[in-house]
């Protein structure tokens, strides 16, 4: 299963260059809008110290992590919900994708010219999430008038969703997106057929040079903005992120530490969006590979297996399970048996973060 996050932003907000910190890619990046069109895709592995350790415990040939991957969308303008600039491939493709990460200006730099002449984080963020909800309001309008016209013609199912798409398009006249109006499951289950940007989970990048890290106004007015809407905000040097993809791993973390950092700004952004994405890893064990999987929390032990094989979810007959805590502890898959601590779970087991999943099927 393939989990997709769109960069978002105002040209000129550092997209491209935060993809291809993330990505080691090549895209390019240059000081004027529009400079990319096409999106840029990356696949990008997810830091997972409990993989290193079954690495040091198991001794496999092959370690292999559970994966992202990251879209580089089209900047966007003002007017792009009426097409204005790459406003329709915009929203087009960020349709596509399960989050949305929202990268923001936080540095100033005369030979990037600001698209809207003055650096404002906060305004930023409401030219975007304004297009958001004019675009939505749109689908939603449509929509009402389909669901009308069916209800008068007597079709009892379109009826009850009326009401609630009636109660989602006043929260974003309002500006309240649509997953933050505490939507109830039958109602939900109404938006179902109605693919809206404010349903996608969003998190803020905030784009920083080193002097707006230690202390500036305008990475403090972003943190402001994304506390009030309940939002992560993941601080990064774009630039020197980038710069970071040159060194080898042990010139990367030496200079880390003279910095006073554990860890890139790249590695909290991808493991921010998979915990906002709900996501739990499950680790396999098969031959030479330890592999690492990513399924939404509360997924079925079959539904798990059939990211695997999609035989062995039609096939399944039970799961064997070993908690990684108690493998770190005891030190071998033995001696967690030994202790009484490997179980076995049938369908409805859900699997839980860190499990490590021996799947029994009927080939």
């Amino acid at each position: 299963m393939s989990w997709r996050c769109g960069i978002i932003g105002l040209p000129n907000a550092g997209k491209t260059t935060i993809f291809n910190a993330l990505t080691a890619g090549a895209a390019e990046v240059a000081p004027y809008p529009f400079c990319t069109i096409s999106p840029n895709t990356g696949v990008v592995p997810v830091p997972d110290p409990r993989l290193a350790r079954l690495g040091q415990l198991l001794q496999p040939q092959r370690l292999t992590p559970a994966s992202i991957e990251f879209v580089d969308v089209a900047g966007l303008i003002e007017g792009a919900s009426r097409g204005e600039g790459l406003g329709n491939q915009f929203l087009g493709h960020i349709r596509e994708v399960d989050l949305l990460v929202h990268v923001v200006r936080c540095f100033g730099d005369e030979s990037c010219p600001h698209p809207l002449a003055v650096l404002d984080p906060v305004r930023d963020v409401e030219v975007v999430e304004t297009e958001l909800l004019l675009a939505d309001l749109e689908i939603l309008a449509r929509q009402r008038l389909r669901m009308e016209k069916r209800a008068q013609a007597g079709d009892k199912a379109a009826a009850p969703i009326l009401p609630t798409l009636v109660k989602v398009e006043a929260g974003l006249n309002r500006g309240t997106w649509a997953r933050d109006l505490n939507l109830g499951p039958a109602e939900l289950k109404h938006l179902e057929g109605t693919p809206l940007l404010t349903m996608k989970p969003c998190l803020f990048v905030a784009n920083l040079s080193e002097a707006e890290l230690e202390g500036g106004i305008h990475y403090a007015a972003l943190k402001a903005l994304a506390a009030a809407r309940h939002r992560p905000v993941v601080p990064i040097l774009g630039d020197l992120e980038a710069e970071l993809q040159a060194f080898s791993p042990e010139e990367r973390q030496e200079f880390l530490a003279e910095l006073g950092l554990t860890e890139t700004g790249m590695a909290r952004l991808v493991r921010e969006s998979s915990l906002l994405l709900g996501l739990v890893t499950f680790y396999t064990v098969v031959g030479p590979e330890v592999r690492a999987w990513h399924v939404p929390a509360g997924t079925p032990a079959p539904r798990a297996a059939g990211c695997v094989h999609s035989d062995m979810e039609k096939g399944f007959i039970r799961a064997e399970v070993m908690p990684f805590t108690a493998l770190d502890e005891l030190g071998s898959p033995a001696r967690v048996k030994e202790a009484g601590l490997l179980k076995v779970e049938g369908r409805d087991y859900l699997v839980a973060d860190g499990d490590i999943l021996l799947f029994r099927f009927q080939r």
